[in-house]
């Protein structure tokens, strides 16, 4: 595990090797490797450091759904275009009729970049920096959902958080979110699902962004889709451009369609429970 949530975890014993001698530190019981300490001790520290999280996250996902709030965990790489693609969600956002209120919450290790981009909409957002964190985790979400206007938005809304770029350990913190959106640029190659499984597992949909590019790249837009299927097979996916503005229709009515589909207590005042949490469309079929 990192310094933070223990990335660099596992077996002391030594990895299995292929024929090749390529060496594999996460094929033991705790999946992960810490020199010195066995997988039963990091099986024992995940479970409390993950368990402390989750309790966090069940409160908020309560604490959304009774301030009629839905909330989007967005991951992905740096460099996938997901401040670009917010941005852009936005100013969408804004020509529907329907469109609810909305707020983001930022997340990197340093700067206030992001967050300076979205503000610059007109969209509230908070930043969050997490030093030398890899990912938010749900005590950073809470104390940055109480400084933000949706919090007391009449009907409630949606809430973009956007998760510092990373592919891996983003995956199992629980922030009380509705659903992970893995944001994947064709720039970084199709064969990402399969080096980074346990991000694109734990997403419910995968944004195949800046697809005006690929006329100038060898990037199989089928293979990876196929890829991601094998490691979550009922992934949705979504082909975009924020740039050009490619399927950012059907980005948008996702996100309407999603929320107005999640159980009632998910955007009911009435309620202050949890919570309630599949096919590729350019919507592309894979």
């Amino acid at each position: 595990m990192c310094v933070v949530c223990g990335c660099s975890t596992t077996d002391t014993k030594a990895p299995e090797a292929s024929s090749h001698g390529d060496l594999h530190y996460g094929l033991g019981a705790a999946r992960v490797s810490v020199p010195g300490m066995s997988a039963e001790r990091a099986i024992r520290l995940e479970a409390d450091v993950l368990g402390a999280n989750n309790a966090i996250a069940t409160h908020n996902r309560a604490h959304f759904a009774a301030h009629g709030v839905t909330a989007y965990n967005l991951v992905s790489s740096p460099g996938s275009g997901k401040t670009t693609l917010l941005c852009a969600t936005i100013e969408a956002l804004k020509q529907r009729a329907e469109a609810p209120a909305l707020a983001v919450i930022e997340g990197d290790q340093q700067t206030t970049h992001d967050a300076d981009r979205i503000r610059a909409t007109g969209a509230p957002a908070v930043q969050v920096n997490t030093g030398k964190g890899c990912h938010l985790d749900a005590e950073m979400v809470a104390a940055a959902f109480a400084r933000l206007p949706l919090h007391d938005a009449p009907g409630g809304g949606l809430l973009f958080i956007e998760n510092v770029g990373n592919l891996v350990c983003p995956a199992m913190w629980d922030l009380g979110e509705r659903a992970k959106v893995a944001i994947l640029s064709v720039t970084e190659g199709e064969d990402k699902p399969l080096k980074y499984p346990d991000m694109f597992a734990a997403a419910k949909l995968m944004v195949l962004n800046k697809v005006d590019l690929l006329p100038h790249l060898d990037f199989d837009v089928a293979r990876c889709i196929a890829y991601a299927q094998r490691v979550n097979p009922g992934i949705e996916v979504l082909l975009v451009s924020a740039r050009s503005g490619h399927g950012m229709d059907a980005w948008i009515d996702w996100l309407l369609e999603d929320r107005a589909s999640a159980p009632a207590h998910d955007h009911d005042h009435a309620h202050g429970h949890a919570h309630g949490h599949a096919h590729p469309h350019d919507h592309a079929h894979g």
